[in-house]
């Protein structure tokens, strides 16, 4: 166990576990997340057969048992057009079949390391707080020659939000600051706007649609077009843990 004085940053927390860590693997576990029997030996050996496997991604599950999309394409330009054309979960998830295979990125629910490869691209870039951290860290690792892989062998529950759903508002703004932050690191400046206006407009239409449906949360989704097109404003999870810090 490793005890913090303070609340961090997911990625700065991850990397501080990746370099502290023994042995070759390190395994990123959320807090909201639960391992399924025989997960850990199916990570370990999608790893072990795959010697420029940098990580190794598990298949998650809500709650109640169905498949929650676990692995994606990078994000670009063409897959926010994929967003706004309700494509996405056709185009751009690859979390697909029951082989392991290939991927762009995995979620860090559940994403065993090759520590020797986070090392190689200086583990977790700590200016994302949290949301992308895991996207921008398989990127570095794909620009160095390694690569991820999704093992749908390896299944984990993953009750998504339930650490951060107290916040919700803080939550979206983080959210959009991260995948803002993700694409002006990566991609042109031209290409980050893009991305703001075809994600907000994907919000704007559910946020109109659930108008129509009593009971869909048209609020929430207009607060993540806002935070989308002005993701240098409001308040994210990165304040919140500084206010809890200043009275701990």
């Amino acid at each position: 166990t490793i005890a913090l004085a303070q609340r961090r940053g997911k990625g700065l927390n991850d990397s501080e576990l990746l370099q502290r860590a023994r042995g070759r693997y390190a395994l990123l576990l959320n807090e909201d997340s639960e391992l399924l029997g025989g997960a850990t030996h199916a990570l370990w050996q999608a790893l072990e057969e795959r010697p420029r496997a940098a990580c190794a991604g598990a298949r998650l599950l809500r709650p109640d048992g169905t498949p929650q999309p676990s692995a994606w394409r990078f994000p670009t330009p063409v897959t926010a057009l994929a967003g706004a054309l309700f494509l996405h979960r056709l185009l751009t998830v690859q979390s697909r079949g029951t082989r392991t295979r290939e991927v762009d990125w995995c979620q860090s629910a559940a994403l065993l390391v090759r520590r020797a490869a986070a090392a190689e691209v200086d583990y977790l870039d700590p200016d994302f707080f949290v949301y992308s951290d895991e996207v921008d860290f398989a990127r570095r690792l794909r620009d160095a020659g390694w690569y991820s892989v999704y093992v749908p062998a390896a299944a984990a529950v993953h009750h998504e939000q339930l650490s951060s759903d107290t916040v919700p508002q803080r939550r979206i703004v983080e959210l959009a600051r991260n995948r803002d932050l993700y694409m002006r690191k990566h991609h042109s400046p031209a290409a980050a706007r893009a991305v703001r206006w075809l994600t907000a407009s994907s919000y704007a239409v559910r946020a109109l649609a659930a108008l129509l449906q009593p009971g869909r949360p048209a609020r929430r989704y207009w607060c993540h077009v806002t935070a989308t097109l002005h993701p240098e404003r409001g308040e994210g999870l990165r304040e919140a843990a500084a206010e809890y810090n200043a009275g701990a």
